[in-house]
């Protein structure tokens, strides 16, 4: 009787083993998504994410302003820093909080992005003075800047990428809604699939 007892007891425990590796597989991109920053200023100090080489030569991301926003093509260049943001989307899209530069002049054509301090980024900046609507840079430390509209900045960034300045794409940056309770609005980038 002790026997049947125990050779049930390994069956049903080798099944449901089997089925918990069967279902580990299973989760989809957008669940992915995993809401990097719950909140805003969310500090982390997880160790950096594993890099999937195949986004390491992604030349372009999805962005979509707003939750439920139309997405936008972000085209990378070809450099160190647009590779690392590719690759590191490529592991875990991101949903980021979006800031403004209330205090800077032109800010009301520019918007930026923290990125996690998880995610180690190199950069090679230079100084900029003008830009265009539809660029894009990063700054450190972690942040995305954003030129809806032509600025006059001056700055150090590296440019990353670009976006195709139709007034389609203007106007889903200016009209993206700020998520109620959080009184930020909110960026996602995704792979290119």
């Amino acid at each position: 009787m002790k026997k049947i007892m125990l050779k049930k007891g390994s069956l049903l425990f080798t099944v449901v083993f089997m089925l918990m590796i069967a279902l580990t597989g299973c989760t989809s991109n957008k669940n992915q998504n995993s809401n990097l920053n719950t909140r805003p200023n969310n500090t982390e100090s997880a160790t950096n994410s594993s890099l999937n080489s195949n986004t390491a030569k992604a030349t372009e991301l999805e962005v979509c302003f707003g939750d439920g926003g139309k997405p936008f093509i972000l085209h990378l260049y070809d450099n160190d820093t647009a590779a690392a943001i590719a690759r590191h989307v490529g592991t875990a899209n991101w949903r980021l909080p979006i800031y403004h530069y209330n205090d800077y002049e032109n800010w009301e054509v520019m918007q930026y992005y923290d990125i996690p301090s998880r995610y180690d980024i190199p950069s090679n900046p230079e100084v900029s003075t003008s830009q265009k609507a539809g660029e894009v840079y990063y700054s450190a430390p972690n942040r995305i800047v954003l030129f809806f509209g032509d600025a006059q900045v001056h700055g150090e960034y590296t440019k990353i990428g670009y976006f195709d300045n139709t007034q389609e794409f203007k106007t889903a940056v200016e009209s993206n809604p700020v998520l109620e309770g959080w009184g930020n609005k909110i960026v996602l980038i995704n792979s290119v699939n």
